[in-house]
């Protein structure tokens, strides 16, 4: 290459190429680093280059020829285009590589209105020199190339528009700890803001979307789930809208219950007019959730839940099919359908599910969710009633159009309401659970609203994290991290702002938290156990226990210090009931593992001291985070030992953890075989889950023989979900054919996405 190309500096003035300064860059990038190769980088790079090239474009060559040569047989390039792009990254905040002293950081950009400015408020200097002792940048070099561009694209502050980006993630981590723990007490904020900064920026405790990207921004909210039940009337229609899109706008990922809603034809006003069904108000939602796109974090999301017995069931359920046309779907939502015991039951015995519109059986739709007995004896009068307008079909057609728009769209979901009420940390006689979110983790009691400032009504946030597994060595350490982990999240709920009064009147009164995990299949292949044949499920059981009791200790222990949240009598937590008495017993035919904790003095501290917070634990896709972890993503088995995830951001390359050393132990997606053991361990990890779980469901078409799956394998999974206690299904998974690295990233995080990834 002629060394004598010319080059545009970032001030405009042109000078030589100076190789020997790449050189230096890759060199210093590769450090450490097994099977790379400096020159290599470097000649992928040379040939891209031009006359006149801008110095920053050169970074992003080199970045971009490094990112791929990402491979199994040399995964180390993950963190070597990681290095460059942080080097990158910081040129651009700061104008070089070191970044300044943090409270001048901090001065200049609440200053300039990108910080908030309680940080200069609320913290002195000094603390600030203090926090700046134990924040250390170099952990930003342990972060993986897919990392540090999702870090870039969706959480550093920055201006969307001219896409300047104005710190790097050390300050990120830092700032958030700070902020979460200001209110402490000065003599012990600072060892709480040193510990949680150390917990997250060594990838210990995974945070969401909406607290990355949030924490220590003007703007104030973080909770990524929010849960909004709509009523039968135009008031409420018109408020839930309205909700939806405040929170959309605030990065939260959407549920929306609208199975209240009277079915077409229904009398209006006496039968002055009769109603247009549910399928316009659908539209108007989906109108409200796509308005907004999250502040360039993400797009608007939601998922929308209604009963399978709803009059106008079957045509909901094809709402998000290819087919028909515009006017009869509304494709842009996900749904999530929900079921009891008594539709499964038809099903078995052959039977028809009837049909009815919620407006027209006075109890029914409140009793699917608070009293089983109660729903069969009002469903069965209801059948035999000849004045009501009602409609039979089979539930095996009923069941296998589910099935089907399901396996077609991938993105029908399924909640089993009775499971979310009777295995709940709620009292379902005052404070049932109607729906769940976006993302099918959450499980919080809603009430309808009737207008915007409604009093009355109550929109269920949920703020997330999760430990990751992968960065555990003891079930012990599960007890301080548990600690950190309710402590900053309670925190948060005091922190943010609540648009909606609605909101803030159930968040103050039940203060939910959902912590999760990443990182499982790796913990799955570091302690050779696997997904499909039951290998894993003593080991699951012992660490889900754990991780429920040290979050059930942790709030209790706040509990005693700051007070029980004030609606922990709405909760079975009060009667002295707690996940290990609810579960579905049937479980126990697949996992014997006894208990290892003392569950008995905790119940009696929690009985006597409360919880401060209603509900602890969920477990979440976290698909964006895990990525900032270098981890595999939720409880998901990997496709393939490098994904390759499309994003906004372009194709992002990542090798999972210790591949080299444990290559052989991972468990692929298309290895199972089959859901049953995948289901056997969501079931195992329910029984201590006090909300839900994100699993999914996986079929490969090519393992049948006639390449098409089987209705009747279908509806056995449906039905092994219910019988081992699941909440809920989130995604059908389908083997398309296409490579199995091409995983596209769902439009689902801190729900995680969707906020609900975390």
């Amino acid at each position: 290459m002629d060394t004598q190309l010319l080059v545009t500096k970032r001030n405009g003035d042109q000078e030589p190429l100076d190789l020997e300064k790449i050189h230096r860059v890759i060199t210093w990038a590769a450090e450490g680093l097994d099977k790379v190769s400096v020159s290599q980088v470097e000649l992928k790079s040379q040939i891209q280059f031009y006359e006149g090239i801008k110095t920053g474009d050169i970074h992003e060559t080199m970045i971009k020829a490094a990112a791929d040569l990402i491979s199994t047989s040399a995964p180390d390039y993950q963190y070597l285009s990681a290095r460059l792009a942080i080097f990158h990254l910081r040129k651009q905040a700061y104008g070089q590589y070191e970044p300044p002293a943090l409270y001048e950081h901090v001065k200049g950009m609440v200053d300039a209105g990108r910080y908030d400015a309680h940080l200069v408020e609320d913290y002195s200097e000094d603390e600030f020199h203090e926090m700046s002792l134990f924040l250390d940048h170099q952990r930003d070099l342990t972060f993986s190339y897919a990392a540090v561009k999702q870090l870039e694209g969706k959480y550093l502050v920055q201006d969307r528009v001219s896409k300047q980006i104005y710190e790097s993630p050390q300050f990120l981590y830092i700032l958030v700890a700070a902020c979460l723990f200001a209110h402490y007490p000065k003599n012990t904020r600072l060892d709480y803001v040193r510990r949680f900064y150390d917990a997250i920026s060594t990838f210990r405790i995974s945070l969401p979307t909406p607290i990355m990207s949030g924490v220590r921004t003007p703007t104030r909210q973080f909770s990524s789930c929010v849960l909004i039940e709509c009523g039968d009337s135009l008031d409420s229609i018109n408020a839930t809208s309205s909700a939806i899109v405040k929170y959309v706008s605030q990065r939260a990922g959407i549920g929306i219950n609208a199975g209240r809603i009277r079915a077409l034809g229904s009398p209006i006003r006496g039968g002055e007019a009769f109603h247009t069904g549910c399928v316009p108000f659908f539209k108007h939602f989906q109108t409200a959730v796509k308005c907004c796109s999250q502040g360039g974090v993400r797009g608007g999301a939601a998922t929308l839940f209604y009963p399978m017995w709803h009059l106008e069931v079957e045509d909901l359920l094809v709402l998000k099919n290819n087919r028909g046309v515009e006017e009869n779907r509304v494709r842009h939502l996900d749904y999530g359908v929900q079921m009891n015991r008594l539709m499964y039951q038809r099903l078995l015995q052959g039977g028809n599910i009837t049909l009815f519109s919620p407006s027209d059986v006075p109890g029914l739709y409140d009793a699917f969710f608070e009293d089983q007995e109660k729903f069969e004896k009002l469903y069965v009068q209801y059948e035999q009633d000849e004045s009501i307008r009602k409609k039979a079909v089979k539930a095996i057609e009923l069941f296998t159009l589910f099935a089907q728009e399901r396996a077609n769209t991938g993105r029908i979901y399924l909640q089993n309401v009775d499971h979310c009420n009777t295995h709940s940390p709620f009292d379902s006689t005052v404070a049932p659970v109607r729906q769940s979110n976006l993302c099918l983790e959450i499980a919080l009691p809603t009430k309808p609203l009737n207008s915007f400032d409604d009093d009355e009504g109550e929109i269920a946030l949920c703020t997330l994290s999760a430990f990751n597994l992968g960065a555990i060595e003891s079930l012990d350490e599960l007890d301080g991290l548990a600690d950190l982990a309710v402590r900053a999240l309670d925190s948060l709920l005091d922190y943010q702002d609540y648009p909606v009064k609605a909101a803030y009147n159930a968040t103050m009164g039940r203060r939910t938290l959902g912590i999760g995990v990443i990182n499982y299949a790796y913990y799955l292949a570091k302690n050779g156990v696997k997904y499909s044949d039951g290998s894993a499920n003593g080991l699951t059981h012992k660490t889900f226990e754990a991780i429920q009791y040290y979050l059930l200790k942790a709030s209790n222990q706040l509990a005693k210090e700051a007070g029980a949240c004030p609606k922990f009598n709405e909760t079975t937590y009060s009667q002295g009931k707690l996940p290990i008495d609810t579960y579905k017993k049937d479980l126990d035919a697949v996992c014997d593992e006894q208990l290892h904790l003392d569950w008995d003095g905790l119940r009696a501290s929690i009985v006597e001291h409360g919880l401060r917070n209603s509900t602890l634990s969920a477990l979440m896709p976290s698909e964006t985070s895990s990525q900032i972890s270098n981890a595999t993503n939720g409880i998901e088995p990997p496709r393939a030992h490098v994904s390759v995830k499309q994003s906004k951001d372009g194709i992002l390359k990542q090798v999972v953890p210790e591949f080299e050393t444990l290559k052989d132990n991972y468990e692929l997606l298309w290895q199972m075989g089959g859901n049953d053991g995948y289901l056997q361990l969501v079931g195992i990890m329910q029984k201590f889950i006090d909300q839900t779980i994100s699993a999914n469901t996986n079929y490969d078409p090519a393992g049948f023989p006639d390449g098409k799956v089987p209705m009747k394998l279908l509806l056995k999974d449906l039905l092994t979900t219910y019988k081992l206690g699941i909440k809920t299904l989130y995604y059908h998974n389908t083997r398309d054919g296409a490579a199995d690295a091409q995983e596209p990233e769902p439009e689902d995080d801190g729900c995680a996405g969707g906020a609900c990834k975390i």
